[in-house]
């Protein structure tokens, strides 16, 4: 899975995921790209599903960029412990996605391959997507 080499601190606090994006809002290295509608984490486990399934139905024609990496270290306490006693260990990064920030891009496609791969990988993501052509 993903996950960042090193740290500077372990562990970090929630956010807010409250506005648009500003950044990775435009379909930069491919033709096409998923975007998404919805603030949300993405997993790394989230993350990679989705890679598997446009890479299976890329075969060898296309090229794929993954726009978002999970940097986010997220904690959990164990079920039934009682509170207090600081905070929890980490149990998973994850991706902040904004609305509007393109996670995938795809070249090399015709552009009904291009949306069926992209909708089978919307699939496997927890948030609503549209799919974006370059400008």
């Amino acid at each position: 899975m993903l996950a960042p080499k090193r740290r500077k601190f372990r562990k970090e606090r929630r956010g807010r995921m409250k506005r648009k994006a500003t950044k990775c809002n435009y379909v930069a290295f491919g033709d096409y790209g998923l975007m998404a509608l919805e603030p949300s984490w993405i997993t790394a486990n989230q993350i990679e599903a989705a890679r598997i399934v446009i890479s299976k139905n890329l075969k060898k024609g296309g090229k794929l960029w993954i726009r978002i990496f999970p940097h986010k270290p997220v904690t959990k306490k164990p079920a039934e412990s009682r509170m207090g006693g600081g905070k929890a260990d980490v149990e998973k990064y994850v991706a902040v996605v904004r609305p509007g920030v393109v996670m995938f891009e795809l070249t090399g496609l015709k552009k009904e391959d291009a949306y069926e791969v992209l909708t089978q990988a919307s699939y496997k993501l927890p948030i609503k997507t549209k799919i974006v052509e370059k400008e």
